[in-house]
């Protein structure tokens, strides 16, 4: 019975993981048809952007306007007022005193046409720095308006560098200072001469690496620590968070986001026509909010304020994927690529690992070695499940051996695989980052299939010399063919992940033979007694 459970145990974990990996490459790589509203018509899909409840923040606060002003998307007040240029990034405002694009300029942030990535889709509202008025007549007004400004149409920023703007509406007077920082961090400054209730908005989150198998939606770190993420489509346009930290929007390596670590900020999470989340923020007539836009970079964030590296997220298992990352972070400084970082890592992390890895082998050589008695107390009590168990149990105790020992090993480097998974996938820092050769970027899945192969051709070898206790023909069937299915799963995989998967591979391969070779001394011994 024992024998029994432990080989389906061990065919039905190797089941749900190959199940796993399907169905994640089923719903995270397979490609989705984007919804035929963003597709077709972009205007529509703005004008219909749902406005922040924000008597929910506050009571006394009005509601401001239901709809973004038809008028907005094809104003000519959407035109460039001013071009702010650093190494890092233009950065260009327009007329409406919001920031209508950030373009990177570092060289490894290029698109597929070799064009330098710009940050946001400009038929997305609101941009960036946004406002909207709770007072329908006077909102309709704003986005009519043109902010004015009388400084150089074009700054080269080497150090911070502060722009004011000034918007006269019938009934309010608004004026914007701006400090921009080389970074890609600045702040804002928002005066309102007659105190209007309004809102205003980090942006909607960048469109740049939006895909199927990332997080992308709204980060709010809460004044009490916590962090809530919000994914696009699961908005419920109701969501309000009092003193929060951060209000963050963000795709797989870039974000747009206000904090203010001090006094909180009065968050609203409104949603478009898509249930995507839309941030904004409660103002006030003497409004003061620190921001950033750009990649989600660790030691630029952390430059900035150690704080703001919360926004990068890794998921159910951060606890164990941020100080992977952190190690990571501290070996590629050692060596200086991050190719040779994830070697190091890897055999970090099976060196940790070696001393329970090690009782799981030797355990699994005991049951190889007990399968014929094992087999033998089966046939001889299958009609008696309790004497079957007993016996089963007796010759276990007699021979040290535990049915479940070469599990553990495994069920361990899961949450292991999914944390360093995540850091793969989710670190830019891997973008257009070298590690040998043919390989280029290891955020990108290897161009000529080399590592996948050699990953799929090492977890065949290992399985070779791992010894089982498997004797139904249909699970050998299964692991003969488990290579091969996560062969053509890693195709797809960025060369970094599937970099890690084969060294693994290697380092178990080596472990293995030791094993096998320990084991077989023992024998030895045993029998020379």
């Amino acid at each position: 019975m024992f024998e029994k459970m432990n080989t389906n145990q061990r065919v039905l974990l190797a089941t749900i993981i190959s199940l796993i990996v399907l169905m994640v490459y089923d719903y995270f790589f397979m490609p989705k048809t984007p919804p035929v509203a963003e597709q077709n018509s972009s205007v529509k899909t703005s004008q219909q952007l749902q406005a922040p409840q924000p008597q929910q923040a506050t009571q006394s606060t009005k509601a401001p306007s239901t709809q973004t002003p038809a008028s907005v998307q094809n104003s000519a007040n959407n035109d460039v007022l001013v071009k702010i240029k650093s190494k890092r990034f233009e950065l260009y405002i327009d007329k409406l005193g919001r920031i209508k694009q950030i373009i990177l300029e570092e060289k490894k942030y290029k698109n597929e046409e070799g064009k330098q990535i710009a940050l946001f889709d400009e038929s997305k509202l609101p941009k960036p720095l946004e406002l909207r008025f709770s007072d329908v007549a006077l909102n309709e007004e704003s986005f009519k308006v043109p902010y004015s400004y009388s400084g150089a149409k074009e700054i080269e920023l080497s150090s911070k560098q502060t722009i004011t703007l000034t918007q006269k509406l019938s009934n309010e007077t608004v004026t914007k200072e701006i400090t921009v920082y080389p970074t890609g961090a600045y702040e804002v400054h928002v005066k309102l001469q007659n105190g209007h209730k309004y809102f205003i908005s980090p942006g909607y989150r960048p469109s740049v690496r939006v895909d199927g198998y990332t997080v992308h939606g709204a980060l709010i770190k809460e004044q009490d620590g916590t962090l809530t993420i919000i994914e696009d489509g699961d908005a419920l346009g109701s969501e309000v968070f009092q003193k929060a930290r951060i209000a963050a929007a963000f795709d797989r390596y870039y974000t747009t986001f206000f904090y203010d670590l001090q006094r909180g900020l009065n968050v609203v999470v409104s949603k478009d026509s898509e249930n995507n989340p839309i941030l904004f923020v409660e103002g006030s007539p003497e409004f003061q909010v620190k921001g950033y836009a750009g990649p989600k970079e660790y030691e630029l964030l952390k430059s900035i304020n150690p704080e703001l590296t919360d926004v990068i997220e890794y998921g159910f298992f951060t606890f164990i994927a941020k100080p992977m990352f952190k190690a990571l972070l501290a070996l590629y400084h050692f060596v200086g690529n991050w190719g040779w970082a994830i070697v190091i890592l890897t055999i970090i992390i099976r060196i940790i690992l070696f001393p329970l890895t090690l009782k799981g082998m030797l355990s699994m050589q005991k049951l190889k070695d007990l399968a014929p008695k094992i087999k033998e107390i089966q046939q001889k009590y299958k009609g008696d499940p309790q004497k079957m168990n007993a016996h089963m149990m007796q010759l276990y105790k007699k021979h040290g051996a535990n049915p479940m020992g070469g599990c553990l090993p495994m069920l361990l480097q899961i949450p292991i695989f999914f944390a360093i998974y995540r850091v793969l996938l989710n670190a830019i820092e891997l973008k257009g980052a070298p590690w040998i050769l043919w390989i280029t970027d290891l955020s990108q899945k290897d161009p000529y299939f080399v590592l996948p192969v050699l990953m799929g051709l090492t977890m065949f070898i290992h399985q070779k010399i791992t010894p089982t206790t498997i004797t139904d023909p249909m699970q050998k069937k299964i692991f003969t063919y488990l290579p091969i299915v996560f062969t053509f799963f890693f195709l797809t995989f960025p060369a970094g992940l599937t970099l890690y998967w084969f060294v693994n591979n290697i380092l178990s391969i080596i472990q293995q033979l030791i094993v096998n070779k320990i084991f077989e001394a023992r024998k030895s011994v045993n029998k020379d007694k």
